[in-house]
């Protein structure tokens, strides 16, 4: 039987921002066991709620241990795990959009390096690719350039690629430069239309501040507004 009750850190406050996964209850339970005989038993609920603006997460452990001192372990690795979650949602930008056509036709304009510096970008920028291979431990190497003439090195890795579900990649500051954030992409069917989210975790708060200042959140949607014009448009 549980017989104690831990709500590690409290209630926390996650982000400023729409928060990427759906409001409701996730439960688990965690076992710990050291040369076959069970140490502790826990019973983790997550409860996340709140408004389009602003959510908040709500840790509760029901503990049974058989070894002392368990409450304040869980406590502390369950409270920096909240203090590590919240930095993270502090940096995150999230957009979606939902495109009239096929997931496959999607994914193939995303993953063909035909197509990909065609659309990618806001309106009024265009790619000029120096490499590009679109695979997992791939690269993309290429210029975005304004209709200025401001040319704005970029330099894409790609650690996962999971065919018509999900890429993940990293950005850098030009070719091998300083990371700038950490991205993925998922493509969702939606009977025969397709959601595509686009997500960054940005490498510091100060940068995500500075991109949403300069237009970060209207300019990813115009290039995600380009992927549906060009998909719409084969």
């Amino acid at each position: 039987m549980l017989d104690g009750f831990l709500n590690p850190g409290g209630q926390a406050r996650i982000a400023d921002r729409p928060f990427s996964q759906p409001r409701g209850e996730i439960g688990l339970r965690l076992i710990k066991v050291a040369a076959g005989v069970t140490q502790s038993a826990a019973l983790v609920t997550a409860d996340f709620s709140g408004t389009d603006e602003r959510s908040r997460l709500v840790v509760t452990v029901q503990l049974s241990s058989l070894a002392e001192n368990m409450e304040a372990g869980y406590r502390q690795g369950f409270g920096a795990g909240l203090d590590n979650l919240a930095s993270a949602a502090e940096r995150t930008m999230v957009l979606e959009r939902v495109i009239q056509a096929p997931r496959t036709l999607v994914w193939g304009a995303w993953m063909n390096p035909e197509t990909l510096p065609q659309w990618w970008g806001p309106d009024g920028f265009y790619c000029r690719t120096t490499r590009i291979d679109l695979r997992t431990g791939g690269e993309w190497v290429f210029d975005m350039i304004a209709a200025d003439g401001t040319v704005y090195p970029n330099h894409h890795r790609y650690g996962e690629v999971r065919a018509y579900e999900r890429i993940g990649y990293t950005l850098l500051w030009g070719e091998n430069g300083p990371k700038h954030a950490d991205a993925w992409a998922s493509f969702e069917d939606l009977d025969g239309c397709t959601k595509v989210t686009l997500g960054m975790i940005f490498s510091t708060a100060a940068e995500f501040q500075e991109a949403r200042g300069f237009g970060a959140v209207e300019l990813g949607l115009q290039t995600l507004g380009k992927l549906e014009r060009f998909v719409v448009s084969q």
